[in-house]
């Protein structure tokens, strides 16, 4: 289990700091100064990601541990100029169920505004629509403001940023995390931690290890596609989240990982297959050291391997994930054994990817 209370500390600023898709310079500026202790090397593309390098006994092969660092959040369409309420349109995907009544922080120009997501109330609505589910449309933000002369005074202005509130915690005695955006920031955070070991511990390595903390997956994965492109990786390792199924109404097909018991490897998802000799390393390797994991299938559902995998001549890729609960909503949860796992699993895939081991991966 984590129990490094630096480590905490940094995954409790990443996961509370502001960043959904197209507005992440906030995160990337703390992952930026943090790895500057430890990476031997930091660079920016023209998106806003950041890649940060370990070098090993080998300049190839190149090894890039991606994770994204934008969170789902909502952009500012419009003001109602008669009662100051905000319309929004959606910054990735979110269920219309999960929003009302929810606090929000809106970033301005002067500042950050606190506000609640809410709809025309039950009491008033007829019979027949209590039983539907309010649609995204028929909501508004309430900052509090009577009149768009108001909201004008605020800063507050079209194409503002809106990001759930939601502050950090942990519980069942520090086993469990709870907070927002996991998705997918604890995938940010595992690389770092990865990178940070591997240099603090001084672990062998035969490759050069590229960090990756990637932005506006939640869009379409573009920052996957920069930085592969910068990177040009001969392996790549994507560290994400899972869709937890122990949750009361899954059924195992349809999500078959569980909290707490191990990281995830993927074998399909809508916008990946993953390189099969490589999954099939992650697997044998997990079960080498001893580290209990699950495998996984996402029917419906991408991450950055979706863009990174198909880069360039092509890039055998994986993804390692953490089961969370909850995820695209104001608050997830997931274990911090599954994530130092997680930790450890690709440190172990790190120490084994060689030049012959890599290009096995695309042998045949």
């Amino acid at each position: 289990m984590l129990v490094d209370k630096r480590a905490i500390e940094l995954l409790k600023k990443l996961v509370e700091s502001f960043g959904p898709a197209g507005f992440e310079r906030e995160v990337s500026g703390i992952i930026k100064k943090h790895v500057k202790s430890y990476a031997d090397e930091i660079t920016t593309d023209k998106l806003g990601s950041v890649v940060f390098k370990h070098r090993g006994d080998a300049g190839r092969p190149r090894v890039l541990l991606a994770g994204h660092v934008d969170e789902v959040g909502f952009v500012i369409s419009g003001v109602d100029e008669k009662t100051g309420f905000l319309t929004f349109n959606p910054l990735g995907g979110w269920w219309d169920q999960v929003l009302l009544t929810q606090r929000v922080v809106v970033r301005t120009k002067k500042g950050d505004i606190p506000g609640v997501i809410a709809a025309k109330p039950p009491h008033l609505l007829p019979p027949e629509d209590l039983k539907k589910v309010v649609e995204k449309r028929s909501m508004y933000i309430d900052v509090g403001a009577s009149n768009m002369k108001e909201v004008e005074g605020m800063g507050i202005r079209m194409g503002d940023p809106v990001t759930p509130w939601s502050p950090f915690s942990l519980i069942r005695n520090g086993k469990i995390a709870m907070g927002k955006a996991f998705d997918d920031r604890i995938g940010a955070f595992i690389a770092m931690e990865v990178v940070r070991r591997l240099k603090e511990k001084r672990i062998k390595h035969p490759n050069t290890v590229f960090g990756a903390a990637t932005v506006q997956e939640e869009v379409g994965a573009r920052g996957a596609k920069t930085v592969a492109h910068v990177v040009d990786p001969d392996v790549a390792v994507v560290l994400e989240v899972d869709i937890a199924g122990d949750v009361p109404g899954i059924k195992p097909f349809e999500a078959p990982t569980k909290m707490g018991k191990g990281p995830s490897i993927l074998t399909f998802d809508s916008s990946m297959i993953p390189n099969q000799p490589l999954k099939n390393f992650a697997i044998d390797t997990a079960e080498k050291m001893k580290i209990p994991y699950q495998l996984s299938q996402v029917a419906r559902g991408g991450t950055d391997a979706a863009r990174i995998h198909i880069s360039r001549a092509g890039c055998p890729s994986v993804v390692i994930s953490v089961p969370t609960r909850h995820i695209h909503s104001h608050v997830g949860l997931l274990s911090l054994e599954d994530t130092e796992n997680a930790v450890k699993l690709t440190i172990g895939l790190v120490k084994r990817f060689n030049n012959e081991v890599v290009k096995s991966f695309t042998n045949f």
